[in-house]
């Protein structure tokens, strides 16, 4: 079994302390955050830090945060679980998953030199995994890929930059939004640009973050490619704000999809 599995419940060997700094870096030096998971390799011989301390005070903080977008819209107590249920294990741990899962085998297939498939060895010399989150083993000396799996894309990696990636999402869309929701909720021009380039902050944040994560990775080349996406998001941006079309009154329903609000 993967350390990260057995160290769910392990709450004494958790590293909270360094959650909060990863945290609070991830909005103003997020760069350090994976210069010290760079350090973390050279340690622990794998990318992906089995420590589920992250995990776990992200999904407090969306917790109650739930419970504080509940109390602003009146809803029930079924609600209420329910929406605190979406935040965590939809939102934020299902949309995490989502993106390693794509993030593994594409980004492992497109920016690496050798361009190998995560998971499989040159001709057929197979590797033997222990689950996703477990590092890659050692791969035999006379493969093209050298005598280390330590080249390899892993899974747990991939998690680990989702999961970071997702905090200033949160910051700013669950937090922030829900602050001055009153003064965003509104059909009037400035509203409109406000809460409109709060949502460009927040989809910016996530790109910066992924490629940070990746262009971490020596093997990897041409990460500049994950920082496409920002084009995308200023001419939606563009075309939203001028459009009128208000992000924190339409795309800001998202947050109670499956809830029912009163």
């Amino acid at each position: 079994m993967p350390r990260f599995f057995r160290r769910l419940f392990k709450f004494p060997q958790m590293d909270f302390e360094m959650a909060v700094w990863e945290m609070t870096h991830l909005l103003y030096q997020p760069k350090k955050v994976f210069k010290s998971i760079y350090y973390h390799k050279q340690t622990k011989n794998t990318w992906h830090r089995p420590d589920p301390s992250f995990t776990y005070l992200l999904s407090f903080f969306l917790l109650l945060t739930s419970f504080a977008w509940a109390i602003a819209y009146s809803l029930s107590a079924s609600s209420t679980a329910k929406l605190a249920l979406m935040f965590i294990f939809v939102h934020f741990l299902g949309g995490s998953l989502f993106y390693a899962t794509l993030a593994y085998f594409l980004v492992g297939r497109l920016l690496t030199s050798n361009r190998r498939v995560p998971g499989l060895l040159p001709g057929r010399i197979r590797r033997r995994q222990q689950g996703l989150f477990a590092p890659p083993p050692p791969l035999p000396a006379n493969t093209a890929n050298g005598p280390s799996g330590s080249e390899a894309l892993e899974f747990g990696y991939s998690f680990d930059v989702g999961i970071r990636a997702f905090f200033p999402v949160y910051v700013l869309l669950y937090v922030v939004q829900f602050l001055f929701m009153p003064a965003l909720a509104h059909r009037n021009l400035a509203s409109t640009f406000f809460a409109n380039t709060l949502y460009l902050a927040a989809y910016v944040y996530w790109t910066v973050i992924i490629f940070l994560g990746y262009n971490s990775l020596h093997f990897l080349h041409h990460t500049e490619w994950l920082l496409t996406p920002l084009v995308a998001w200023l001419v939606l941006w563009l075309v939203a704000t001028v459009g009128g079309f208000n992000m924190a009154m339409h795309v800001g329903d998202w947050l109670f999809w499956g809830v029912k609000k009163a």
